[in-house]
């Protein structure tokens, strides 16, 4: 698997949501780290939380499975891909992806997951230095 990366277009003005993200530890891989530590803050759950292999409560259960959509989602890798970079298998990650999606029936949900993955794409396009040109 390759290092994970997006080209995603400007989102500018969410650069203020980042601001509490300085200084807290991430995982080894930064996309990871990065999509965890933004899911963490906004669900209000720690990332040696988030990381455990345990399933945990429903809460850190339900973060969990945000952070994996985004990664597929924001980042378009593969279930499998996914799956390997959080230490899951991908059966583990559709059904992640499914429970998101059907959540987003839920019209305030939705609106907060459309901020956090516009808060993704844009700290990604911030990681990649082929869009500072």
């Amino acid at each position: 698997m390759q290092q994970s990366e997006c080209k995603p277009p400007a989102l500018p003005s969410a650069v203020v949501f980042f601001n509490g993200l300085a200084g807290k530890p991430v995982p080894p891989d930064p996309v990871r780290g990065m999509i965890e530590a933004t899911v963490g803050q906004v669900f209000n759950i720690l990332l040696e939380d988030l990381g455990s292999t345990n399933r945990g409560p429903a809460r850190v259960a339900l973060a969990r499975q945000v952070a994996m959509y985004l990664t597929h989602v924001a980042c378009g890798l593969t279930l499998t891909d996914v799956g390997r970079l959080f230490a899951r298998d991908r059966t583990t990650v559709a059904h992640a992806c499914a429970v998101v999606e059907d959540l987003r029936d839920d019209a305030k949900f939705d609106r907060v997951l459309d901020l956090v993955e516009m808060i993704v794409r844009f700290q990604l396009q911030s990681r990649d230095p082929r869009s500072a040109a």
